[in-house]
C-alpha cells in the first residue's frame, strides 16, 4: 500500500510505472497523474498535495462556501501562515497591517470549518510553504504538488511535478483534487563541469537565466542534470528548482537520488518501516531512461562561473560579481536596448562598469529561495568574526520555526547579533515587502530572494539578488562585495 501521499488517481488505486518507451522524469509522473485525457482538450491531472497559504486562497474558500462544496481530501492538503504575517517578537500579539490581519484570520476560520490541518503561527510547524512542505516530508519524489503561489517549482529539486495556480484553480482542486491542464514540453538543462569556489546553486540559476532569459523556459519543464547538481544537497537543489519560474518555466525538477532519501527518511509526514523500503524502491523508477527524447536541451557551462549578481529590475539581468553591466549601445535588438536602457535608469547604474563597490543600504538573507539551515550556516561564516557596516541594516530570517530553532541550537543567532544583524521570527518577510519589512524609495538592498521587480522590495527600492554569502560579504563592507575573500 502506497504512503497516504504516493501517487494515486482519487479513487485510491496505485498507479504502477508502465514498462514502455524511455521516458523522461517528467513524462512519467505526468502519465501517471493523467485521469482523462480527451483529444484536443486539457488533461484532468489528478494532485498529491495542495499547498495553502493565507493570501490566495480566502476567495477560494468562499467559492466552496456559495457553492455548498466541501474540500475533498483535506488529508492531502496543508495550509501555513508565512506572506502576510510579521517577523518581528510581537507578532503573536500585533499585527499592524489590517488587512495582512484580516487575511490570518480568515485563514483559521477557513481551516477549521474545512477541516484542513494549518500550520499556525506559534506552532513548530508553521514556515514559509514551500520550506514547511519538505521539512515535514509532505513533499516526496514522483508527486504532483501545487499551490496558490509561483515559486512551488522548489519541490521539484524531490523529483517531483510542482507548479503554481491561480486562486480560481486553488479553489477547483480543494473541490476535486484534480486539475485541468495542458501538457507542456521537456527541456533539459544540463550543467557541465564543476563548480569553483564561492559558486552556489544561487549562482548556477542567476547564470542560467542570464543565458536563456525570463522567457526562455516559457512553455517547458525543465530537468536539471549534470555534475555540479548531483554534487548539490537537497536545500541547494530547492533553490535552484525555486527560480525556475524565473526563467519562464512551467516547472523545474531534479530526478530523485539517494542525496534526496537520506533527506527524508524519518521526516514526520514520510514513509515510516517497510513503507519506505517500498517507496525508495518505487522512486529509484523514476529518473529520465536511458534514450528519453527532450524537446530540448541547454547547456550551462559552471566552469566557467564566478559568484552571480542581478543589476536589473528582472531576474535575467545578471552577471558574474566582477563583470561589467552590460551597455545598452550595445545589444542589436532594439526592445532589448531600451528594456536594458530603461532598467539602468530605475537603478541608477551605468553601463560599462563592475556592480563591486555599488553602496548598499540593506541587506535581507531569507525567503523561500535562501532561509533553509545551510543558508545561514553559510552566511554566519561569512559573518562569524566580523561586524556589518555601520551603513547597512542586516536582516536574516528563518525561513521556518524549525530552522528558527536549529538555527538557535548551533548558536547562528549569536553570530548574526555579534556581527550587528536583526535575527526574526520565521516567515516571507523583505522578499515582498510587508509587515514593514520593506525599502524606502532609492534604497539598495542585496537579497537573496527571487525576484528584483521595480518595488518588489517596498516602493522605489532597487534590489540586487546575490547567494547568501554574497549578502553576507555585502553587509560587512557596505556594498555589493566578492565573498570568495571571505571563504578561503
Amino acid at each position: 500500500m502506497l504512503n497516504e501521499y504516493g501517487p494515486r488517481y482519487a479513487s485510491g488505486f496505485e498507479v504502477k510505472f508502465a514498462v514502455s518507451q524511455p521516458k523522461t522524469l517528467f513524462e512519467k509522473i505526468w502519465d501517471d497523474h493523467v485521469v482523462v485525457q480527451e483529444a484536443g482538450s486539457p488533461a484532468v491531472l489528478y494532485i498529491d498535495l495542495h499547498l495553502v497559504h493565507e493570501v490566495t486562497s480566502p476567495q477560494a474558500f468562499q467559492g466552496l462556501r456559495d457553492r455548498g462544496l466541501r474540500v475533498r481530501r483535506p488529508d492531502h492538503t496543508q495550509a501555513t501562515m508565512d506572506h502576510s504575517i510579521p517577523t518581528t517578537d510581537n507578532r503573536l500579539r500585533i499585527i499592524e497591517d489590517p488587512i495582512a490581519r484580516k487575511q490570518v484570520e480568515q485563514l483559521r476560520i477557513n481551516c477549521q470549518e474545512f477541516g484542513v490541518p494549518l500550520a499556525d503561527m506559534g506552532g513548530l510547524d508553521q514556515g514559509i510553504v514551500h520550506v514547511i512542505g519538505p521539512e515535514l516530508g509532505l513533499t516526496q519524489p514522483g508527486m504532483t504538488v501545487v499551490c496558490g503561489d509561483s515559486h512551488t517549482s522548489t519541490h521539484g529539486a524531490f523529483g517531483a511535478l510542482a507548479f503554481g495556480i491561480g486562486t480560481t484553480e486553488v479553489e477547483h482542486v480543494l473541490a476535486t483534487q484534480c486539475l485541468l491542464q495542458n501538457k507542456p514540453k521537456t527541456a533539459e538543462v544540463r550543467f557541465v563541469g564543476k563548480a569553483p569556489a564561492g559558486v552556489g546553486a544561487k549562482d548556477l540559476i542567476l547564470a542560467l537565466i542570464a543565458q536563456i532569459g525570463v522567457g526562455g523556459g516559457t512553455g517547458y519543464v525543465l530537468e536539471y542534470t549534470g555534475e555540479a547538481i548531483s554534487e548539490l544537497s537537497m536545500e541547494g537543489r530547492m533553490t535552484l528548482c525555486n527560480m525556475s519560474i524565473e526563467g519562464g518555466a512551467r516547472a523545474g525538477m531534479i530526478a530523485p537520488d539517494d542525496v534526496t532519501f537520506e533527506y527524508l527518511k524519518g521526516r514526520p509526514r514520510a514513509p515510516q518501516g517497510a513503507d519506505w523500503d517500498a517507496a525508495v524502491e518505487r522512486w529509484r523508477q523514476l529518473p529520465s531512461d536511458p534514450g528519453a527524447v527532450y524537446d530540448k536541451t541547454i547547456l550551462v557551462d559552471v566552469s566557467k562561473l564566478e559568484p552571480m549578481i542581478t543589476y536589473g529590475t528582472n531576474p535575467g539581468q545578471g552577471v558574474g560579481i566582477s563583470q561589467p553591466l552590460p551597455d545598452p549601445a550595445h545589444l542589436a535588438d532594439s526592445n532589448q536596448s531600451a528594456a536594458l536602457k530603461k532598467s539602468l535608469a530605475y537603478m541608477a547604474l551605468e553601463a560599462g562598469k563592475p556592480l563591486l563597490g555599488q553602496p548598499i543600504d540593506v541587506v535581507f538573507i531569507g525567503s523561500c529561495t535562501n532561509s533553509r539551515i545551510s543558508d545561514l550556516r553559510d552566511a554566519a561564516k561569512v559573518l562569524q568574526g566580523r561586524k556589518v557596516s555601520d551603513k547597512v541594516r542586516l536582516m536574516v530570517v528563518p525561513g521556518s520555526e524549525k530552522v528558527k530553532k536549529q538555527a538557535e541550537e548551533e548558536g547562528l543567532p549569536e553570530i548574526f547579533k555579534a556581527a550587528g544583524a536583526e535575527w526574526r521570527q520565521a516567515g516571507c518577510s523583505m522578499c515582498i515587502a510587508m509587515n514593514g519589512d520593506q525599502l524606502t524609495p532609492g534604497q539598495y538592498s542585496v537579497s537573496t530572494s527571487n525576484r528584483n521587480f521595480e518595488g518588489r522590495q517596498g516602493k522605489g527600492g532597487r534590489t540586487f539578488l546575490a547567494s547568501p554569502v554574497t549578502a553576507a560579504a555585502s553587509a560587512i563592507e557596505g556594498a555589493v562585495a566578492d565573498p570568495r575573500k571571505y571563504l578561503s
